[in-house]
């Protein structure tokens, strides 16, 4: 099973490679707001490559609810077990 931190360190180098910016961090409470190119078309690939780093496919519902980062740690972390 995956740490939280695990989680977070693939998902800054996803984020950094979907928005081309090698200085990302993202944490829990990290929304689209805080990241200037994460608008709906780029939280599509954003998608994307974390269900391809992670091997799994989010549902419809989880990608519309996830209001921050925090969100999609959690579902990571209950797909993981």
């Amino acid at each position: 099973m995956l740490s939280k931190n695990e989680i977070i360190e693939r998902l800054d180098d996803v984020f950094r490679d979907v928005f081309d910016d090698d200085t990302l961090e993202v944490d829990e409470n990290t929304t689209a707001d805080d990241i200037e190119d994460w608008d709906s078309i780029e939280h599509i690939t954003l998608i994307g490559a974390v269900e391809d780093e992670f091997k799994m496919r989010f549902k419809m519902g989880e990608v519309s609810g996830m209001k921050d980062v925090g969100e999609m740690i959690g579902i990571i972390e209950q797909r993981g077990k």
